[in-house]
């Protein structure tokens, strides 16, 4: 790797604090560049740039590259490596609405668990803290017992390593309180299999999917849409979500106007008026 890649990547590492994988992505992005090109990545212009990009149709692809692309121009121009900066705007993808359950349909779920055995209070215990902790399922799963202080969950692996506090509901953590006890492992680990290995993303997401039938970070998106439609600030939901920008929340107030629009529908007297 060239000594500017290094410095990019101890500055995306340390400077902005970025996750190892984002990291490495980044940098695979950048090599793959001065692939297509033959150049080095100081000698490129905008026109070879585009020459690059133009071999992505995926629009969601190309805006990957161009984070990369953008991002170690920024770098370079910020550290007087490059003379001019190269930036070139992101492309335009429609944003879908994020699915999510609503709390009926989420303790309709629960119900069907047998809390009889610590298996089905583990599952029944771990589906309540994703709902009620609105954590990614990385997060969850990187907890540990230490990290829930008198009904409060400290995020230590923070997507980007930004840690952050977050109230859990009593019901979640009496769930999680009764689980543990039947549990009686001395693993610091909230979350283990069978074997008191700490659980995997696989079986995680078998475990939501099977009672749920949806991906626990469907359970994320229900946590920002119950708090939007109940009338929380979006700044407060960005603060619990660990969304580093307000515009990444933002998605979540067109479910709060489609659910204006359904009252409406169904309570406003001239809703069947023509």
């Amino acid at each position: 790797m060239s000594n500017l890649l290094l410095a990019f990547e101890e500055y995306l590492s340390v400077t902005k604090a970025l996750d190892v994988h984002t990291v490495s992505s980044y940098l695979g992005d950048l090599r793959q560049l001065e692939m297509h090109t033959q150049k080095m990545l100081t000698a490129l212009d905008t026109t070879d740039v585009l020459s690059f990009l133009a071999t992505f149709k995926n629009k969601r692809t190309l805006n990957r590259k161009l984070s990369a692309i953008n991002a170690f121009f920024h770098f370079c121009h910020k550290k007087a490596f490059a003379h001019s900066k190269i930036k070139i705007p992101m492309a335009k993808i429609p944003r879908n609405l994020p699915k999510y359950m609503d709390s009926h349909e989420i303790l309709l779920g629960l119900s069907h668990i047998d809390r009889s055995k610590t298996v089905g209070l583990r599952d029944y215990a771990l589906i309540l803290f994703l709902y009620a902790s609105g954590c990614r399922i990385s997060e969850a799963l990187s907890a540990e017992r230490s990290d829930i202080v008198e009904g409060w969950l400290k995020i230590r692996f923070a997507k980007g390593e930004k840690e952050r506090v977050v109230p859990l509901a009593p019901i979640a953590v009496d769930a999680l309180e009764a689980y543990l006890q039947a549990q009686g492992m001395s693993s610091r680990s909230l979350w283990l299999n069978y074997k008191g290995e700490t659980l995997s993303r696989i079986s995680a997401y078998k475990i939501v999917m099977k009672y749920l039938g949806v991906s626990p970070h469907v359970l994320r998106h229900s946590f920002a849409s119950s708090l939007i439609i109940g009338g929380a600030d979006l700044r407060v939901v960005q603060e619990l979500l660990g969304h580093s920008s307000l515009e990444t929340t933002q998605i979540y107030t067109h479910i709060q106007k489609q659910n204006l629009a359904d009252t409406m529908q169904s309570y406003h007297p001239l809703r069947g008026a023509s």
